[in-house]
């Protein structure tokens, strides 16, 4: 069985697994959903922890050791098991395969890992821990749920804020999630119940914000020429390589003509998003830009994109990190009208 983290609360609440499964990319959400695993042992009677780590040369026997003892006070017990690299090897994938066939009703596994790729999620010993218990995915917070994420915790502390003082919150703090959980607390902290004022807000809130390239081909694909504009410059300030941003920018664009390309020659979208890598969250974002993106502009964009290539390797004049915003400026206001 798979869950999202925030679906996990509802799946404790009806009943509790004998194994959880935790990976994904955001640690804050992984180690909520882990400490709210552990609440709910706790409250069913598993008293006793075991805690190991599977680095390298762990020895695998020890998690079979685990599962075959009894608690030393004759109550439950939680073995916990921790895969920093992702990949167990071959010793690792039989043990936990053999694990999930044989667990005992009072042993409950919790098992967390960093994402897994798709090999990873169709390996048999990750087949065998969604068929024993429940996988949780911690998928990060996309910048469009951040202002409600936000509302939720400040919700949580007795606090409520305008759609104004979240969408600031979020700019604030975008991309990095364990600094925006940290600045929530601090209005709870700071400020009293009720309604937040944005000028409060400026006040006490820290430009803690981190962007990564993605995000910004994320923001133009949505058509957000602000945000756009803001991650740009975010990285620039950050030490970000403009190569590396005009990289993902470019793969965007390409991906974009060429699933125009096969609309065109009436292929279904979804084959050519799979053709194309274009999984998850991103699906959405893709065909909303299919919509305000269209082919004559993408291939002018490419080839603006082809000009700050050369820019960028010294055979050209101009400066990449000014050029980068033009062309979103360009492909942006271009396809507008």
């Amino acid at each position: 069985m798979q869950v999202r983290a925030e679906q996990l609360a509802a799946q404790l609440a009806r009943s509790l697994a004998p194994l959880y499964a935790i990976h994904g990319d955001e640690p804050l959400l992984a180690l909520e959903a882990a400490d709210a695993i552990r609440a709910a042992a706790r409250g069913r009677g598993f008293t006793e922890r075991e805690v190991f780590t599977a680095e390298r040369h762990f020895d695998w026997r020890e998690l079979a050791h685990a599962a075959a003892s009894r608690s030393l006070f004759g109550g439950a017990k939680l073995i916990e098991l921790r895969i920093p690299g992702g990949k167990p090897g071959p010793a690792g994938a039989a043990a936990l395969e053999a694990h999930c066939a044989r667990i005992h009703p009072d042993t409950l596994t919790l098992i967390t890992l960093p994402r897994l790729d798709r090999a990873g999620q169709a390996s048999a010993w990750f087949t065998a821990l969604a068929g024993a218990g429940v996988v949780v995915d911690v998928f990060p917070i996309e910048r469009a749920r951040l202002p409600q994420w936000i509302g939720e915790r400040l919700a949580r502390q007795g606090q409520r804020a305008s759609r104004e003082v979240l969408e600031f919150l979020a700019d604030r703090v975008e991309g990095n999630l364990l600094a925006a959980h940290q600045e929530v607390q601090k209005l709870g902290l700071l400020l009293p119940q009720g309604e937040i004022a944005l000028e409060a807000a400026r006040e006490a809130v820290a430009n803690v914000a981190r962007y990564d390239a993605y995000a910004c081909g994320a923001a133009l694909l949505a058509g957000d020429l602000a945000r756009y504009v803001r991650v740009l410059e975010g990285l620039r300030g950050e030490g970000e390589a403009p190569n590396y941003v005009l990289w993902v920018l470019a793969e965007d664009l390409r991906a974009l003509e060429r699933i125009h390309e096969g609309l065109a020659r009436s292929r279904p979208l979804e084959q050519l998003l799979r053709e194309n890598r274009v999984w998850g969250p991103r699906q959405q974002l893709v065909k909303a830009a299919l919509g305000h993106l269209p082919r004559a502009a993408l291939g002018a964009a490419l080839e603006r994109a082809a000009a700050i290539d050369r820019m960028v390797k010294g055979v050209a004049r101009g400066e990449p990190w000014d050029e980068l915003v033009k062309l979103g400026l360009r492909l942006l206001h271009g396809s507008q009208g």
